[in-house]
């Protein structure tokens, strides 16, 4: 039978199944959660970084018109010199914010920003040549430089500013849509995942339930297993000793009746021959005494070898079954065939008495119950294990409906030696009482305990 597996480890797969796929799921939202906010998060920093960036572009312009003019203004030489610098820095700084700008474009940014770098360098451009004008020029030039050429390329430049927040502002709400697509698909994942979890969780509690069920029923089966062998145990101990007790009352009537009696009419022929008044009379009572006495040795005899064959401890196995074969063949005119290996002679004692036992016991119920005309018995040693046989070719029975107290015996003998016992039979073709014992595990065993026990 194969074992089952432990119940504790069952119910901790189960259970840890199901405890691993709520974690898990969690982990995976948490996970996806994390994503989603990361990405929001970088969403809205870039953006504000490039819009800062370009207002940062903006300014520079716009402080660009505040030095230019104050340029232009300047009553004296070194006012001007200042204003020259300071413009000088701005527009350095102007190119290095472009330039950080321009690492980032996304493609519809790409031609606005073209066209604003373009009017910026132009406006530079412009600028620088207004740096190199003498006082007199700057007198001369400065109200038509400001308003015909400052004025309208600062607007155009800050228009085209407008245009690249307009199209950074798509970006963002484009950002804003993949977000929120985003969430969609968290959404979907959680559900997923919850559909994945509660049927893997389904799944994991009916095989769960399932295996404890199972359990549960081989449990109660073999209880009822253990149930009806305590009451086969007890049902064979009471037979037990109730076969007991009629061996002994059959062993006190055969002593009595038989030998007592032949003791008895021993006595009295000896007395009548104490008593004879001649030879012949003398002779003729020794010789009754004589007749008597053969007949009580053998009744003795009789009884010994019913209670257990001398044979099967001075000659061994064989001669003791065929012994049996030709009493039994005797009293009951059963054909008995009998086929042994010279090597289970050499068999330890518990085995040959088992199987004696279980030929004689199974002889017996061909002959009692079967109606059986032929028997055949085999016995055969192979390697570390004896394998016996029993067939006769009678009645038969149902094995489901049928199992008398001799079976019981019979299968208490064999398991106690570790063996099995198999028992083949229909009705109306005959029946097959086979076993194989195992010697191992029987020689390491009677070292242990050869001195404490005695079957017959």
């Amino acid at each position: 039978m194969r074992a089952p597996k432990a119940p504790w480890l069952v119910l901790s797969l189960g259970f840890g199944g199901l405890l691993v796929c709520i974690i898990g799921a969690a982990a995976g939202t948490f996970l996806v959660l994390g994503r989603v906010r990361s990405d929001e998060t970088q969403t809205r920093k870039t953006f504000l970084e490039r819009l800062s960036a370009l207002d940062q572009i903006r300014a520079q312009i716009l402080v660009s018109g505040t030095y230019i003019r104050d340029y232009l203004l300047s009553p004296d030489a070194s006012g001007a010199a200042a204003q020259a610098a300071r413009l000088t820095s701005l527009e350095h700084e102007n190119h290095t914010s472009m330039e950080a700008y321009a690492r980032g474009l996304d493609p519809e940014e790409r031609e606005p920003f073209l066209d604003l770098e373009s009017e910026i360098e132009t406006y530079w451009s412009v600028l620088d040549r207004t740096l190199a004008w003498s006082p007199e020029e700057r007198t001369r030039r400065r109200y038509s430089f400001f308003y015909d050429e400052l004025t309208p390329r600062r607007t155009a430049m800050l228009q085209i500013a407008d245009r690249i927040v307009a199209v950074h502002e798509r970006g963002l709400i484009r950002a804003e849509e993949q977000l929120t697509e985003s969430s969609m698909n968290l959404r979907r994942s959680l559900m997923l995942m919850f559909a994945l979890e509660l049927a893997g969780g389904l799944l994991l509690a009916l095989l769960t339930i399932g295996h404890t069920l199972r359990l549960e029923r081989e449990l109660e089966r073999r209880l009822a297993e253990n149930t009806k062998a305590h009451a086969e145990l007890r049902e064979l101990s009471a037979s037990l000793v109730r076969t007991q007790e009629n061996e002994r009352r059959n062993l006190a009537r055969e002593l009595h009746d038989e030998v007592g009696q032949s003791l008895s009419a021993i006595l009295m022929e000896t007395e009548n021959a104490a008593c004879a008044e001649t030879p012949a009379e003398m002779r003729a009572h020794l010789s009754s005494i004589r007749t008597m006495a053969e007949k009580t040795v053998n009744e003795v005899r009789d009884l010994a070898l019913l209670l257990r064959p001398s044979m099967l401890d001075d000659f061994g196995l064989v001669p003791a079954l065929n012994w049996q074969a030709r009493e039994m063949s005797k009293r009951t005119g059963l054909n008995v065939l009998v086929s042994a290996d010279d090597a289970t002679d050499d068999l330890p004692e518990e085995h040959k008495t088992c199987i004696y036992r279980l030929v004689q016991e199974a002889l017996n119920n061909a002959a009692r119950h079967a109606n059986a005309r032929t028997v055949e018995v085999a016995v055969r040693r192979e390697n570390q294990h004896v394998r016996f046989s029993v067939q006769d070719d009678g009645a038969g029975f149902d094995t489901r409906f049928v199992r008398g107290l001799g079976l019981l015996g019979m299968e208490e003998r064999v398991r106690r030696l570790g063996g099995e016992l198999r028992i083949d039979s229909q009705p109306g073709r005959g029946t097959l009482v086979s076993a194989e014992l195992p010697l191992v595990d029987l020689a390491r065993r009677n070292g242990h305990d050869a001195h404490s026990h005695t079957l017959g």
